[in-house]
C-alpha cells in the first residue's frame, strides 16, 4: 500500500484551503525559528538553500492562495535588527532584501509578474540590469556635497549600525566624490565583502596568532567591519562595489544603467560583471555567463540580480513587505557532498519545539568545514529513512550548516536501526505531542520545561525584542539556573543583585554596572517589541508592528485580545468563520493577512493566567510607548481603512493597494464595520453587497483616484 503522503511533502497545487493553512502556519513557525537562530542568537541551523526552500513553498502557497496570507508570512519580514555595540542610524528609505528565483521558469515568472503588474502587452520591450550578486554586507554611504557624512549597515532594514570609523578605512569608498553634478544630498548603497586571496590571508595570520579563524569570506568581512575598534578593521583587506541608492535629494537618471554610469564617474567602484538584458533569453545567456565566470572571480558571488531598469517603472512597481517588486535574485545552485551522520541529538525551542539535528562527520563543502545539519522533523527523517551511521549527502549554498539531501550508502553495507524519535521532552520528561495538521512535536510542560524558559528568557532580550546589550545567551542561561532571572520582570529586578553579579566569574564592577544601565535603558520600550518580546506562536516581528499599529496602546491590546478570549471560549468548535465567533474575533481576523489560526494562538495566551501575570509583572516596572499608525503627509486616507473589491481599470489591484499603504491606509481583506472605504471596480460581488448592507462608504475607481489625487 503506498504510503500516505505528509502535508509538508503534499504538492502545492494538491492543498486545499484548510491545509493550505495549516502549511503557511507550519511555514512561518519554522522559517521565523531559523530567522531567530541566525539573527539573534548567530547559530543557524540549516543552510541558505534549505532556507530558501522553505520560503518557496510559503511563496507558492500564498501565490495560490493570496487570501490565506499571514500577518506573520516570512514575505513580511527582513534582515536582522541592528547590534547594541554601534549607535542606531534610521534610513531616510528602507534598505530592504532582494526575493529569490531559483530556476529559468521561476526567472520567467518574475518578468511576467511585472508585465502584469503594469499592465504591459507581451510585445513591449522590459529592459533588465542583471548585476553579479555579491556575497559580503550591505552597507550604505551618505553624501553630503559630495563629502562622506556617515556610513551604516542595513540591519533590519528601517535602522541599521553607524559603522562611519570603520568605513573610512577602506581605500575603494571615496571620501569625496570625484567630478560634478551629483545631489546635495545622496544616499549610495552597496556591498563590503572580502576577496578569496585576503580571507585566505586573514586567516593564516590568524591561526598564527591563535586566533578565531573565519569560516568564509563573507562572515569574515562581517566580523571585519563590525568592530569597535576601526583600527581593527583598517588593518584587514575590505572592498566595497555599489549598486543602488536609498536618499536623493533630485534625481540620478530615468534609468537603473544612466544612474549606475554616473555613480561611475563619481569615482564609486559598482557592481561586475553586469549587462543590460532584453527579454528572457538574454537574461538567462547573462545569468550563465556570470555563472560561468564565477570560479574565476577574485570575490564570491552567489547569483544574479535582476533590476527593472526604468526607475518610473520602479517607482511604480514599489515594494512587497521585505523587498522590491522590481528585483529579485537568481540563486546558483547549491554545492554538495558526502559525510557520515554519526549521532542525532534532539534541541527543544521556546515554544517547546523538538527539532532533530544531524552531528557529522566533518567534511569541506565549497571551502567551508560544516559537522552539523538540521533534520527539521520526524516525518522528515522517516521520508529520508535517515539512520545513524548512514553516509549522506549533504548540500550548502552560503552558509556553514547544510542539508541533509539523501542517504547514499553502498550496497551490502549493514546499517542502523531505523531512528525512533522521542515522544517525550529529553530535557523535562514531559509528554511530546504533534497537533493535527502540524509536522513538529512540541513538548508539553511549558515554562516547568528549563529549556521553553531559558529560550523565552533568551528571546525576550534578543535583537528583535528588548536587545539589551551585555544580556547574551550564556548570561541568561547562568542567572536562570542561579535562580536570579525566572521570569521576564525579572531582568528589571536585577539591580538587587548588581553586587553580586560583578563577583561572578567574567564579570566584575564595571561590567554589572554597563549591564544595569542597559537595562535602565529598556524600561523604556515601543508597543510592538513588547508584544514580540512576549514570544507568543506565529507572533514575529511584522504581526508585532502590525498588532501594536491596530490596537494603539497595551491597554488598548489587551482589553481587545481578552474580549477575543471570552468570544473564543462561548464559541470553541467555530474554526471557519470569525463573525461568528464575535466582533473583536472578526476585528483582530479582518488586520489584513491575520487569520484564524494566529487569532487563536492569541487568545489562548491571554486565556493561561500565568502570562496575564508576566505582562501585569512587566507594565509595572515598565514604561509602555504607544505605536503611532503610520501616516503620509497631507493623505486624505491616513489611517483609514480600506478594501479593494472587482476589477480596476487604471491601476492593477495589487499596485492599488500599495499605493493606499504607501498614504498610510490600512488594507484589509474583507468588509467590516470599521471598514472606512470600499473601492469598487467592475464586476464587483460579495464585498460591495456586505458594504451596502453596513452602511460602509463605496467609492468608484475614479472617485478614489480623486480623493488621493497628486498623492504618491
Amino acid at each position: 500500500m503506498a504510503r500516505k503522503l505528509d502535508l509538508a511533502e503534499k504538492a502545492v497545487v494538491e492543498l486545499t484551503a484548510k491545509q493550505a493553512t495549516a502549511e503557511l502556519a507550519r511555514l512561518a513557525a519554522e522559517i521565523a525559528h531559523h530567522d531567530a537562530l541566525y539573527h539573534g542568537d548567530d547559530t543557524p541551523e540549516i543552510t541558505d538553500a534549505d532556507y530558501d526552500a522553505l520560503r518557496r513553498r510559503n511563496d507558492a502557497i500564498e501565490a495560490r492562495f493570496p487570501d490565506l496570507v499571514r500577518a506573520d508570512s516570512p514575505t513580511r519580514r527582513v534582515g536582522a535588527a541592528p547590534s547594541a555595540g554601534f549607535a542606531k542610524v534610521k534610513h531616510a528609505v528602507p534598505m530592504l532584501s532582494l526575493s529569490n528565483v531559483f530556476s529559468d521558469e521561476e526567472a520567467a515568472d518574475f518578468l511576467a509578474r511585472i508585465r502584469r503588474f503594469l499592465g504591459l502587452k507581451e510585445a513591449q520591450s522590459v529592459e533588465v540590469l542583471a548585476e553579479a550578486k555579491i556575497d559580503g554586507l550591505s552597507c550604505s554611504l551618505l553624501y553630503l556635497d559630495g563629502k562622506l557624512e556617515r556610513a551604516a549597515t542595513r540591519g533590519d532594514g528601517v535602522t541599521g549600525e553607524d559603522i562611519t570609523a570603520n568605513v573610512r578605512t577602506l581605500d575603494d569608498v571615496p571620501q569625496k566624490l570625484k567630478g560634478k553634478g551629483w545631489p546635495a544630498r545622496m544616499e549610495l548603497r552597496g556591498e563590503v565583502f572580502m576577496r578569496r586571496d585576503d580571507f585566505l590571508e586573514l586567516n593564516r595570520q590568524q591561526e598564527a596568532k591563535e586566533a578565531k579563524v573565519f569560516a568564509n569570506p563573507r562572515n569574515a568581512a562581517a566580523g571585519s567591519l563590525r568592530q569597535l575598534d576601526a583600527g581593527i578593521t583598517a588593518s584587514r583587506s575590505l572592498r566595497f562595489l555599489g549598486y543602488a541608492w536609498g536618499e536623493l535629494s533630485e534625481p540620478l537618471g530615468a534609468t537603473m544603467m544612466e544612474a549606475r554610469e554616473r555613480m561611475a564617474s563619481w569615482g564609486l567602484p559598482v557592481n561586475e560583471p553586469a549587462a543590460l538584458c532584453d527579454g528572457l533569453e538574454s537574461l538567462l545567456a547573462t545569468y550563465r555567463a556570470i555563472l560561468e565566470q564565477r570560479p574565476s572571480l577574485p570575490h564570491d558571488i552567489d547569483g544574479v540580480v535582476y533590476k527593472v531598469n526604468r526607475l518610473d517603472w520602479q517607482e511604480r512597481l514599489g515594494f512587497v513587505s521585505r523587498a522590491p517588486r522590481w528585483a529579485t535574485a537568481h540563486k546558483f545552485p547549491a554545492e554538495q557532498a558526502e559525510t557520515v551522520l554519526k549521532e542525532i541529538t534532539i534541541q527543544v525551542g521556546r515554544t517547546g519545539a523538538l527539532t532533530p539535528v544531524a552531528n557529522l562527520e566533518p567534511i569541506t563543502v565549497g571551502g567551508v568545514v560544516v559537522s552539523r545539519a538540521t533534520l527539521h522533523n520526524e516525518d522528515e527523517i522517516a521520508r529520508k529513512d535517515i539512520r545513524v551511521g548512514d553516509r549522506v549527502v549533504i548540500q550548502r549554498a552560503g552558509d556553514v550548516i547544510p542539508q541533509v539531501v539523501e542517504v547514499k550508502n553502498r550496497k551490502g553495507k549493514k546499517r542502523g536501526p531505523a531512528y525512533v524519535f522521542p515522544e517525550r521532552c529529553p530535557v523535562c520528561d514531559s509528554l511530546a505531542t504533534r497537533e493535527e495538521g502540524e509536522v513538529v512535536r512540541r513538548c508539553t510542560g511549558g515554562l516547568i520545561c528549563p529549556a521553553q524558559a531559558v529560550e523565552r528568557l533568551k528571546h525576550f532580550v534578543s535583537r528583535g525584542a528588548f536587545d539589551i546589550e551585555g544580556m547574551g545567551s550564556k548570561h541568561i542561561v547562568a542567572f536562570w539556573q542561579d535562580g536570579l532571572v525566572k521570569s521576564p520582570a525579572d531582568i528589571f529586578r536585577l539591580h538587587d543583585h548588581e553586587a553580586e553579579i560583578a563577583e561572578r566569574e567574567g564579570w566584575g564592577a564595571l561590567s554589572a554596572k554597563n549591564l544595569m544601565a542597559a537595562i535602565e535603558e529598556r524600561r523604556t520600550i515601543g508597543l510592538d517589541r513588547l508584544i514580540y518580546a512576549l514570544g507568543i506562536r506565529q507572533i514575529g516581528e511584522a504581526t508585532a508592528r502590525l498588532l501594536a499599529r491596530h490596537y494603539g496602546s497595551l491597554a488598548g491590546w489587551r482589553e481587545a485580545m481578552l474580549a477575543c478570549a471570552a468570544e473564543r471560549q462561548a464559541n470553541p468548535s467555530e474554526m471557519k468563520k470569525p463573525e461568528l465567533v464575535g466582533p473583536q474575533f472578526a476585528d483582530l481576523c479582518n488586520i489584513d493577512g491575520v487569520g484564524f489560526s494566529v487569532a487563536d494562538d492569541l487568545v489562548f495566551f491571554f486565556a493561561e493566567p500565568h502570562n496575564l501575570e508576566v505582562l501585569a509583572d512587566l507594565e509595572a516596572l515598565l514604561q509602555i510607548e504607544e505605536v503611532a499608525a503610520p501616516s503620509a503627509s497631507d493623505s486624505p486616507v491616513a489611517g483609514k481603512t480600506v478594501v479593494f473589491t472587482g476589477t480596476l481599470t487604471e491601476m492593477t489591484r495589487h499596485e492599488a493597494k500599495a499605493r493606499a499603504e504607501t498614504l498610510g491606509a490600512k488594507v484589509a481583506g474583507s468588509v467590516s464595520k470599521k471598514t472606512d472605504y470600499v473601492v469598487v471596480g467592475a464586476d464587483a460581488g460579495s464585498k460591495a453587497r456586505k458594504a451596502e448592507e453596513l452602511g460602509v462608504a463605496t467609492l468608484s475607481e475614479a472617485e478614489w483616484l480623486s480623493l488621493i489625487g497628486g498623492q504618491d
